[in-house]
């Protein structure tokens, strides 16, 4: 597997195609390129799916609505102020008024769009690992072989469960990286279905809030706990995606088949 043969490779290549290496590593990664058939194969993956990714997934940005509010917002001052010239206090009372309005509006409308973007993200590398070979770098159903295999490879330990008894098999783990992070991504069965489940410390990354993302029959749910945040991809049903979250979220209840934290 490339990613076991070339990590420095698979480490630094969505950053090159996303045109965020320096200039000095983007040539040694392209040397590389020039010398390795193998890695090379892998790349222009990666640009294919990157670009039919890019076709399907929508895009993003301040809704209109937002724009014509903040417009209306800013004519009623101004109208306002004409009118009140002899009360100039009013006026500043209006105008902070609209400001904050606006601003806790923006402020709404840039933390979803941060929880759409990322979804976008965490579907990508879900779909990029259905490809042939990607799926798991440590393919194993015991949790106590899935968990050491990230000592060394990642700087926190992620818990590791087996859903097995609940008919939610553990399938192996492996490194991915999402928010322009390295990250833990476990991977799971259902029936024919392909479940990943990524995780890192809370903290990292862009921050936002739980919720639940469709994306062409993809179901995409995010949420927090004390230490991790969690993002899980799916095309399985949407009430049996969240069967599983909420085995994820019991932890060491008696739901779960068992658990490996230290």
């Amino acid at each position: 597997m490339v990613n076991v043969t070339h990590p420095a490779f698979v480490a630094q290549l969505d950053a090159y195609l996303d045109g965020e290496l320096a200039l000095p590593e983007a040539g040694e990664l392209e040397a590389h390129l020039r010398v390795c058939a193998e890695c090379a194969r892998v790349e222009q993956r990666r640009r294919r799916l990157g670009a039919a990714l890019r076709e399907q997934l929508p895009r993003y940005q301040v809704p209109d609505t937002l724009r014509a509010r903040v417009r209306t917002g800013l004519r009623a001052e101004s109208s306002l102020a004409a009118r009140r010239r002899g009360v100039p206090w009013r006026t500043l009372s209006v105008a902070a008024s609209l400001a904050i309005v606006a601003a806790g509006s923006w402020q709404l409308a840039s933390n979803r769009a941060r929880g759409e973007a990322l979804a976008d993200q965490v579907l990508a590398s879900h779909v990029r690992s259905l490809m042939a070979g990607h799926l798991a770098d440590v393919p194993s159903s015991d949790q106590h072989t899935v968990k050491p295999w990230f000592n060394g490879k990642l700087d926190f330990s992620p818990p590791v469960y087996d859903f097995a008894g609940r008919g939610f098999p553990l399938i192996g783990g492996r490194l991915d990286y999402v928010g322009g992070q390295p990250v833990a991504a476990l991977v799971y069965g259902r029936r024919q279905h392909v479940i990943n489940a990524f995780l890192w410390p809370v903290g990292r990354g862009p921050s936002t809030r739980s919720g639940a993302f469709t994306r062409q029959g993809y179901h995409v749910l995010h949420w927090t706990t004390r230490d991790y945040t969690y993002w899980v991809a799916s095309d399985l049903g949407l009430p049996e995606l969240r069967d599983f979250v909420g085995l994820v979220q019991g932890g060491d209840s008696a739901g779960a088949a068992g658990a490996v934290r230290n």
